[in-house]
């Protein structure tokens, strides 16, 4: 069905089948995937009612709206959120940190650009049936204004994870597809797979994140019709259909038989290119696979730009190469670049920017590439507030969740935020010899309480996946902590650092941003949004004409 037939009513646009109306957002049985007898509930429940996530997030809004002068719906003329992935409280104040040492200072004064933005809140990041939650659900929260389970792409809580068969009426339309709707330009940045969960809810609907590429689907999938998320890129057809899309991913869009630049092979199965189906769908369209022809790209001319600068993720902020044929581009320059070309449409646009490798250096217990990109993500958020108006542009900059990553012991000011503890001394001088545990071995300032532990050697690359984890506690006393290469120790040996629960920081400027105050749910970004630009009314003017 053509989704702007859909667009008739706030309801039919945003509204869920109800989760239930005592308001408690969990999943208390009245939630579910519609019943088989005809009717539109499960087991008979009634499923008639707005999904109280949504209820509960605009009535969030409009109470806030209340409370704010100068803070009309609709006077946001462009909207750019961006999402530091896995950048807790903890994360930015290290970031800030060695950002500033980096700089010759002691680095604990030091802020980072969007630690300036004037307004500011907290999100719960849990997700419908999760107390720590993944990237999928929290994404969606941000995209739809609906929370909903670990793992489901921009489809309401009523699915099963990876069937599906249960995703009948579960799709939930997000802010990307209500801007192109409107006639806005939009755009989608990610250094991590484009395909990955966080960058793929803005324009996806699946029950599954892991469906990349057609490779991925189950038989169940394929037999009831469901696709992979890049395949779903190339169909969205609202407006003029994605602007930009930048970021890693290459091999979901290209088959198993062809061989890239970097000479690895894709991932489809079904023989399609979609790097040149984007091309010969769109008029004035570039595909660019290196940062020289990124750099190349003509902004003026060009309408519709996909940028695939990896097979897999892009490199860390750190490891990037900046020249040649295996060069990528900072996330800053994707940045200007997308708002460059997004900024040439009379009514506006929306960009969403990720910062995905913020995650995955955390999952390796590697806290240097963490902290270096989302240093990154500064200078991204620098040149967006650069490029852009307070006057005429929301800007958000957020996390879809946080990890265990830890600034701990009782280091003097200015310690080396990677380096081993030195207190200050009796005298309140800073010590020579390193603060020491209960047996007698020194420890680093950032750590993580679970993960694969210790690690000084660039084993397996930067990541340590492949090795077993390192229980207990290491002597540190020849060991470089501040090499990009070392790995903390870690309380709990995991094979994997997990994510962590806590709420995480939303920093705003520009119209709407004032609606970011106090401790709301995730949900309550989508929300701010749609305030701030009016996206839902203008998608149903855009529909009715």
């Amino acid at each position: 069905m053509n989704k702007k037939l859909l667009v008739l009513s706030l309801a039919a646009i945003l509204g869920l089948a109800a989760c239930g109306s005592d308001g408690d957002n969990g999943k208390d049985g009245t939630a579910g995937t519609p019943g088989t007898d005809g009717s539109n509930g499960t087991n008979g429940k009634d499923w008639t009612g707005v999904n109280q996530w949504y209820v509960d997030g605009q009535n969030r809004v409009t109470k806030a709206s209340g409370m704010t002068n100068n803070n009309e719906a609709g006077a946001a003329k462009n909207i750019i959120l961006f999402v530091g992935d896995g950048m807790g409280v903890s994360t930015v104040t290290a970031a800030r940190i060695l950002d500033g040492q980096l700089k010759g200072q002691t680095g604990e004064e030091n802020s980072l650009s969007f630690e300036t933005l004037p307004h500011l809140g907290l999100a719960k990041t849990y997700n419908v049936d999760g107390q720590t939650p993944d990237s999928a659900g929290t994404m969606t929260a941000m995209v739809t204004g609906v929370k909903t389970d670990v793992g489901v792409i921009s489809q309401g809580e009523g699915v099963e994870r990876g069937v599906c068969s249960s995703t009948t009426g579960q799709d939930l339309v997000t802010s990307l597809e209500l801007a192109a709707m409107a006639g806005m330009s939009t755009g989608v940045v990610s250094t991590a797979r484009i395909t990955h969960a966080t960058p793929a809810a803005t324009y996806a609907h699946v029950p599954e994140r892991d469906w990349e590429a057609d490779s991925n689907l189950p038989a169940e999938a394929v037999t009831n019709g469901c696709k992979d998320i890049a395949a779903q890129m190339l169909d969205f057809n609202d407006g003029k259909g994605i602007n930009v899309v930048m970021g890693g991913g290459r091999r979901a869009f290209i088959p198993n038989t062809t061989v890239d630049p970097e000479g690895k092979a894709g991932k489809r199965k079904d023989g399609r290119d979609l790097t040149a189906e984007w091309m010969a769908q769109y008029p004035n369209a570039a595909y660019v696979t290196d940062r020289d022809s990124f750099l190349a790209m003509d902004t003026s001319t060009t309408e519709h730009a996909l940028g695939l600068f990896n097979s897999s993720h892009m490199e860390y902020d750190y490891d990037r190469v900046e020249d040649g044929v295996n060069g990528e581009p900072s996330l800053a320059e994707m940045t200007a670049k997308s708002i460059d070309i997004l900024s040439k449409n009379d009514k506006g646009f929306v960009l969403i920017v990720e910062a995905g490798r913020i995650d995955h250096a955390h999952h390796a217990g590697n806290a240097a590439r963490a902290l270096h990109d989302t240093i990154a993500l500064s200078e991204a958020v620098r040149v967006a507030m650069e490029k852009t108006s307070a006057n005429d542009t929301l800007l958000m900059v957020t996390a879809d969740h946080s990890h265990v990553f830890t600034i701990a012991g009782y280091p003097t000011r200015g310690n080396p935020i990677l380096g081993l503890v030195k207190s200050n001394d009796s005298n309140g001088q800073p010590s020579v010899t390193n603060s020491t545990d209960a047996n007698g071995m020194p420890y680093t300032t950032v750590g993580y309480a679970n993960g694969l532990g210790f690690g000084s050697l660039e084993t397996g690359g930067d990541e340590r996946y492949n090795y077993a984890a390192e229980p207990g506690r290491v002597d540190l006393n020849y060991i470089d902590t501040q090499s990009a290469g070392f790995h903390q120790e870690a309380l709990v040996p995991l094979e994997s650092e997990t994510h962590a629960g806590e709420d995480v920081a939303i920093f705003a400027r520009g119209p709407g941003a004032s609606l970011v105050e106090g401790t709301v749910e995730q949900n309550h970004i989508f929300h701010v949004m749609n305030y701030a630009g009016d996206l839902v009314k203008k998608a149903e003017a855009a529909a009715a004409q």
